[in-house]
């Protein structure tokens, strides 16, 4: 009898640990996919560069270059685009090691203008939009100033490449508005939404 409680308690014991170590790993999963949407650098962006203690490799706006790099003096040209702004800094302190005691590097994304999506047909407004923070499809339109007279909101098309492939996604604008919210797409860099 007392051997019997003796394993129970060992039982309750390992599946108490495996909780908390799937939880701890899930919780892992989670931040290592937060770090995958992180901002990626693109073509036309502003960079503020700064280096602790060293004025001449510090820069208030350094664009990013329609071949994805940066110059930087001492290390010519640097690759900036598809990077995020801390894998950047790394870089660049890495590199910068070889001619500059224990550089400190910060990086600020002062106008992220490669990032935007486009909105055409029957809005308001058609045109290129920045994609400045994380939005919706609802809040495209609203940013748009909404739809004419005669758009089509149940034949909406979405297009968007993803991994070299183009992706054709169908929308009817009063499934969302209807308090379905969770056919609300959000928004990604390059997105082209057609109003007919």
């Amino acid at each position: 009898m007392f051997g019997l409680n003796k394993i129970k308690y060992f039982i309750m014991l390992l599946i108490i640990n495996l909780s908390v170590l799937f939880l701890i790993d899930t919780g892992f999963s989670e931040d290592k996919a937060s770090n995958s949407n992180d901002y990626k650098i693109g073509v036309g962006d502003v960079l503020k560069v700064s280096t602790w203690k060293e004025q001449d490799l510090s820069f208030e706006a350094l664009i990013v270059r329609n071949d994805g790099k940066i110059t930087f003096p001492l290390l010519d040209d640097l690759r900036a685009e598809g990077k995020t702004t801390v894998e950047l800094k790394n870089t660049i302190q890495e590199k910068l090691a070889d001619f500059v005691e224990a550089p400190t590097v910060t990086i600020t994304l002062v106008n992220p203008t490669s990032q935007k999506y486009y909105i055409l047909g029957e809005v308001m407004n058609v045109g290129e939009y920045p994609l400045i923070k994380k939005l919706t499809v609802v809040q495209a339109f609203a940013l748009a100033k909404g739809f004419t007279e005669w758009a089509a909101k149940d034949e909406i098309i979405l297009f968007r490449r993803h991994h070299g492939k183009e992706k054709m996604i169908k929308i009817d604008y009063d499934d969302i508005t209807d308090g379905n919210l969770k056919n609300d797409i959000q928004l990604r860099a390059d997105d082209i939404i057609i109003v007919p």
